[in-house]
């Protein structure tokens, strides 16, 4: 961030002797939390004190009025990427950073209160979500372009996408891998990872899974520990080229949504199959690293099928008592 804006506030001495960038970097590592997360609250930060800088507005002094103004503005505007104004979901993120770091500024002393707190948030959906979902078929068939790509780069791409499908992982958590990461645990073919959060987890690789990253693990370039998947110059793969990957191979596969595909669509699809299959909630929950298990069956697409219908199994049960 290079927004070094030093401020004269009634809060207290410590917002006379701090600058918001010494805040922003104390709170983020106050915080146990992933690279990509924490990204991610960096940019909805930066964000929020270029629009106070625009407005001659100063950050620790702004009230809940602010936070409201600057929600509507994040509605209205139109993203360049999608054509289409943020979502509800996404403008509710931004202000959930923005507030938990106003949250940590208030324990300092540098504000008297978060004013995010009392700010109009946008209403979320908790049973449902704008993520373009896949069929089993899809992803089969999606892999299945990812097998015939002949490209430079194809081991690697099925490893990525077989990774993304298999483990349902979230682009930040793949891309993240390091080679080290690897590893055997009882007789399981493991990955460990930091989930969201920074919470350390670990996940068991299938036996096809382990062969696609085997596969690659025999032909990737550069030294034997770093990144997992890295480019031809030997950098880390990079989200938007995950995010193009799916995209590509998802046209090549002739799914009629694939403009609209993005790695998180394997890991709804991830969860629909898993249900799908008879795998009880709160182990897909577990897999998934979602706290609340109605996170996780907003992500199982298939949750009002009527084959899955529990007066079905009553009825199956009383017949079998007769």
């Amino acid at each position: 961030m290079n927004l070094p804006i030093r401020v004269e506030s009634p809060a207290g001495s410590l917002a006379r002797t701090h600058d918001l960038v010494d805040f922003t970097t104390a709170w983020l590592r106050n915080r146990r939390l992933s690279p990509h997360t924490r990204a991610a609250y960096q940019r909805d930060v930066d964000a929020w004190l270029q629009w106070c800088a625009r407005r001659d507005l100063d950050p620790l002094a702004v009230s809940f009025l602010h936070v409201n103004e600057y929600a509507r503005e994040l509605e209205s505007i139109v993203d360049g990427r999608t054509s289409r104004p943020a979502t509800p979901a996404t403008v509710a993120r931004r202000l959930s950073g923005l507030s938990s770091w106003y949250t940590f500024l208030a324990r300092l002393g540098a504000v008297a209160a978060n004013p995010v707190a009392g700010a109009d948030r946008p209403r979320v959906e908790r049973d449902h979500s704008v993520t373009v979902g896949l069929t089993a078929d899809e992803v089969d068939a999606l892999l299945a372009a990812a097998d015939a790509d002949d490209g430079p780069q194809a081991v690697r791409h099925r490893a990525m996408l077989t990774l993304l499908a298999d483990l349902g992982l979230r682009v930040g958590e793949l891309v993240g891998l390091d080679v080290t990461d690897l590893g055997y645990e009882r007789g399981h073919r493991t990955v460990r990872f930091v989930g969201k959060g920074g919470k350390p987890r670990r996940r068991a690789l299938a036996p096809g899974t382990a062969a696609a990253l085997d596969a690659y693990l025999a032909v990737r370039p550069g030294p034997p520990a770093g990144p997992l998947f890295v480019t031809s110059t030997g950098g880390r793969v990079g989200q938007p080229a995950v995010f193009r990957l799916v995209r590509r191979l998802a046209k090549q596969a002739g799914i009629p949504a694939w403009a609209r595909l993005s790695p998180h669509s394997l890991r709804h699809a991830f969860a629909t199959t898993a249900r799908d299959q008879g795998v009880p909630l709160e182990d897909v929950q577990d897999a998934m690293g979602h706290s609340d298990p109605r996170t996780t069956r907003r992500y199982d697409r298939d949750r009002h099928n009527l084959d899955r219908d529990p007066t079905y199994a009553i009825a199956a049960a009383r017949a079998n008592r007769r």
